[in-house]
């Protein structure tokens, strides 16, 4: 399977599509994946090793009984960003799990939300099968409105025979 960062620098960087139609084409294609991501309308904006982000447009689908943006989809946002970092940054002989999130909700989510996930490279070359991304979901004004870490699993493919 193609690395994910790559299939973003390349669906973003086509000259007919351009960068916006490029990052919309990337977003559909990676909730068709993982299906349940769409229910957020997610548009990723960048994805590369140990970085990725996506931004969860505030619309009614996503919204509370008071108008903000969900918490659960807040979370479905920083797990859809996790994933894409995860699959841009492992090394090709590891595979990885998320088995936890330890999530702080701190402000309300009365914008548009984008969605961070970041790991340092030294993480995904330790021996340690754990592995903790940090993630945080930002307002448009710069308030961060939920932050924590997804924990991931990470250990040795099988050998083939």
């Amino acid at each position: 399977m193609p690395n994910v960062a790559d299939l973003y620098k390349t669906t973003t960087t086509l000259p007919i599509v351009g960068p916006l139609v490029g990052e919309r084409a990337f977003s559909f294609l990676f909730a068709q994946k993982a299906p349940y991501f769409a229910s957020i309308h997610p548009r990723f904006t960048k994805v590369e090793p140990n970085h990725a982000e996506l931004v969860i447009p505030k619309r009614r689908s996503v919204q509370n009984h008071i108008g903000t943006v969900h918490a659960i989809a807040l979370c479905n946002g920083l797990e859809a960003a996790m994933g894409a970092l995860a699959e841009s940054t492992i090394p090709k002989n590891k595979r990885w799990i998320p088995k936890g999130m330890d999530i702080s909700y701190t402000a309300k989510a009365t914008t548009d939300i984008t969605c961070i996930a970041e790991t340092d490279p030294e993480q995904w070359t330790s021996d340690n099968p754990d592995l903790h991304v940090r993630v945080k979901g930002v307002r448009t004004d710069g308030v961060v409105v939920i932050e924590g870490v997804i924990k991931l699993w990470v250990t040795e493919k099988p050998k083939k025979d």
